[in-house]
């Protein structure tokens, strides 16, 4: 197996002091839905962000079957995802512990991805959604959130059914350029 030469750099400069910081940012990112947070120390190949790229570094590991869609299932992509955190690829949505790419790439797969169940409402898939994501305006509320907030969604009525499953369900990271937003299934979305 060969593989690009990019997948060799672009991890963390200094790993423990990097994965620390930014699975700090990760974890207030997904207990503080709506909120952009800075996020950095990766540089992974097109066309992934930093943040994405971030993320991926502190949540995969090779026990989290990852799903790459759209331009994000890439040769130099899979390589570095492989060489950095060992996670296995799949192509079954069924499968994926984590699915990235953009959203017009995922949102097809979206009922296929596994939701939990009531025994283990964990095995489901967290989504990364990666890059400008244009979306409607809605109200969040719930945990994390001291009062209601506007944020916008895309295709918000997928997101409003996903809060209804609660406890099962989806959660989801938006990433673009160096921020990360998080937005776990127990956010209560009110599409306006």
């Amino acid at each position: 197996m060969t593989l690009h030469s990019s997948a060799l750099s672009g991890g963390f400069a200094d790993p423990a002091p990097q994965s620390a910081r930014a699975f700090r940012e990760v974890l207030q990112a997904l207990s503080r839905p709506g909120q952009a947070r800075d996020i950095e120390g990766a540089e992974p190949p097109a066309p992934l962000s930093i943040a994405g790229g971030t993320v991926a570094l502190v949540l995969f590991d090779r026990t989290t079957p990852v799903l790459l869609a759209g331009a994000h299932d890439c040769p130099a992509l899979r390589d570095w995802l492989t060489f950095h955190t060992g996670a296995t690829l799949t192509a079954n949505p069924a499968e994926a512990a984590f699915a990235l790419g953009d959203w017009e790439s995922l949102a097809p797969l979206y009922a296929a991805f596994p939701i939990g169940t009531a025994e283990y409402p964990d095995r489901s898939t967290t989504l990364i959604v990666d890059g400008v994501t244009l979306g409607e305006p809605v109200t969040i509320s719930g945990p994390g959130l001291a009062a209601p907030r506007d944020f916008a969604l895309p295709e918000p009525a997928l997101f409003a059914e996903n809060a209804r499953r609660f406890p099962l369900g989806l959660d989801c990271f938006f990433t673009q350029g160096a921020q990360v937003t998080g937005l776990p299934r127990s956010t209560t979305i009110e599409v306006r």
